[in-house]
């Protein structure tokens, strides 16, 4: 199993799918019904009226229906947008694909991160990319 390593950097990056070039032209699979995301913190308050719950310190991101694991220092989770904002050196890995950013926001329904960096600093992304086939058999050059 060949696997290379791409490393890009920029100021704004938006994916569907974190980081997966595949996922760009396929369509978002649809979410199971009642699939848990766990966050788990230091701290954590949850506001009943506008459906907001703020983790704070240590914060550990944990979503299987979407093999998303994420590190910061702060996130909300907004349940009637169904989105969650991630603050403070974060670090999102998903499927052996990986950014690091100041600021990163999951939107759930889309599938897609936005991810930005502090002033004067850079996104990072780590993508794995599976070499073809093809491309390991015209590498190799036979001599007659």
């Amino acid at each position: 199993m060949n696997k290379s390593c791409i490393r890009i950097t920029g100021g704004l990056i938006l994916l569907g799918g974190l980081l997966s070039p595949a996922s760009l032209a396929q369509p978002t699979q649809p979410i199971p019904p009642n699939s848990p995301l766990t966050v788990r913190s230091d701290i954590q308050e949850a506001n009943s009226k506008t459906g907001v719950v703020t983790a704070r310190g240590n914060v550990q991101v944990y979503y299987p229906a979407r093999k998303l694991q994420a590190t910061a220092a702060q996130a909300q989770y907004f349940s009637k947008e169904r989105r969650l904002v991630m603050t403070g050196n974060v670090y999102a890995l998903q499927e052996g694909n990986s950014m690091r950013a100041e600021s990163m926001t999951y939107l759930i329904d889309e599938g897609r991160f936005i991810a930005t960096p502090q002033n004067t600093q850079q996104v990072e992304s780590i993508y794995l990319v599976k070499e073809s086939e093809t491309k390991n058999n015209t590498s190799q050059i036979k001599k007659p």
